[in-house]
């Protein structure tokens, strides 16, 4: 088996830190889904969007889910992407404030209540700019909570977990890939036979009531797995931070991913091995997770 040791993109639950050499426009889709977007504080048409703000120089970005018209977990966010601007030693480009009134102006020109939204601080070879526009989602449906999403093994992983370079062909490798097999989610295994995270997500495994997910420095920490961690230790669910052999997943009962458009979402297989959805923990999980999240936009909105 070939393995790659890249850095990979991550998508929805993390920061990401980008530098990414320059691409033909034709060759990028527009990063903008809404009709219009921010540019250092000026709402602008979606129009005059330009990919190169995003995919030229170096970026900092953050992913946001919004619901009802206002961002969940907006603190954690914030904390996260202030923590990675200093991790690069840069200068952040806006605060905290500026940041959340360009949201809500965003979202109420946009009048889009259930989508998500991307911050990114753009350096590029000393002309910094910030953007913040909506982009396309892709939220499970109702049956694939109920009855999970099928896994793959994809072969690779990330020298750095600290710093996330884009790499376009992986990127693209996996995607090829998920088509081909019909799969939903890339779990990615190293050159140990380990499974460290998801390519666009965190992964738990349960076993005896004992919930299993990689070490934090192995991973991206994402929102939804730091706040699944706790409702696991208010309610004394029993966590190993430990990677699971990609060939003894047979002895788990059941698998799930994290990130802030799956949330909780299991897996009813991975490769040819099938798991229980339907387990009790599961369910209490994501309802729980749920009532955080309704709780972090009440607490938004009282700020």
């Amino acid at each position: 088996m070939n393995y790659l040791a890249v850095n990979i993109i991550r998508n929805g639950a993390d920061w990401l830190i980008v530098r990414i050499f320059v691409l033909s426009k034709t060759a990028i889709m527009n990063e903008c889904y809404g009709k219009k977007f921010i540019l250092n504080g000026e709402l602008q048409p979606a129009e005059l969007f330009d990919n190169s703000l995003v995919y030229e120089g170096d970026s900092i970005y953050e992913v946001i889910r919004m619901v009802k018209g206002n961002p969940i977990f907006f603190p954690d966010h914030m904390e996260r992407l202030s923590a990675s601007v200093k991790l690069q030693h840069k200068n952040p480009l806006a605060d905290d404030s500026v940041l959340r009134n360009a949201i809500l102006q965003l979202t109420r020109s946009d009048k889009k209540k259930e989508t998500n939204i991307k911050i990114v601080f753009n350096y590029n070879n000393g002309s910094d700019n910030y953007l913040i526009y909506l982009i396309e989602t892709g939220y499970p449906s109702r049956e694939q909570y109920n009855k999970g999403v099928k896994g793959i093994f994809f072969f690779a992983e990330r020298k750095d977990p600290e710093s996330k370079v884009i790499n376009h062909k992986l990127r693209s490798s996996i995607y090829h890939k998920l088509i081909h097999e019909g799969g939903y989610e890339a779990l990615l295994v190293n050159e140990n036979n380990l499974i460290t995270e998801g390519s666009r997500s965190n992964i738990f495994f349960l076993k005896n009531e004992t919930l299993i997910t990689a070490p934090d420095n192995l991973i991206l920490k994402g929102i939804t797995r730091k706040h699944i961690l706790d409702i696991c230790g208010e309610n004394r669910i029993n966590v190993e931070l430990t990677c699971v052999n990609a060939g003894n997943i047979s002895e788990y009962e059941a698998v799930f991913m994290t990130g802030t458009s799956p949330m909780v979402l299991p897996f009813y297989c991975i490769n040819d091995q099938f798991f229980n959805v339907r387990l009790p923990l599961l369910e209490m999980l994501r309802k729980l997770y749920k009532l955080r999240a309704e709780e972090s936009i009440r607490l938004f909105r009282l700020e």
